[in-house]
């Protein structure tokens, strides 16, 4: 008899163990649910590819992508890389408050392509998802006296 009653008390230990553990995981998931709602956003002000336009081989252009923080936690920009050399990105190196405006500027070597060129930068940050592209685009014509294409 005293067998019985130890091994009700373990099976009822068990199974309570096993409750609790399911509560802490759905505690657990939805704490997880709650804090990525309330991580760092970047907004940008654009959306799409944003068009140079029709240039002319050698040109140098850059615009400003302006965006807004609108999580609850400040945002850090880790890094940003771009999809070819002839690209140059410039980013604030300070976290971003929640609310801040602030502004990635991307700046275009059109010297030695000729073309469509369609170009992608992307951000690295402490955001779900933790990269984000922007993409631009141009049309570049090649220089009267060049032969050379790429």
């Amino acid at each position: 008899m005293y067998l019985k009653n130890w091994l009700f008390v373990l099976a009822v230990a068990a199974v309570s163990f096993g409750q609790i553990s399911c509560d802490n995981r759905k505690q657990g998931e939805s704490a997880k649910a709650t804090a990525s709602g309330k991580m760092p956003k970047i907004t940008f002000e654009e959306k799409g590819i944003y068009d140079f336009g029709t240039l002319t081989e050698g040109d140098t252009v850059e615009h400003t992508f302006k965006f807004v923080n609108t999580g609850e936690f400040p945002l850090i920009i880790n890094n940003i890389t771009a999809s070819c050399g002839c690209t140059t990105p410039e980013w604030p190196r300070e976290p971003i408050a929640p609310g801040q405006t602030s502004s990635i500027r991307v700046r275009f070597n059109s010297r030695g392509k000729s073309g469509e060129q369609n170009k992608t930068v992307t951000i690295f940050a402490n955001t779900d998802p933790s990269m984000t592209d922007l993409q631009f685009k141009a049309l570049v014509n090649p220089k009267a006296d060049s032969t050379q294409k790429s």
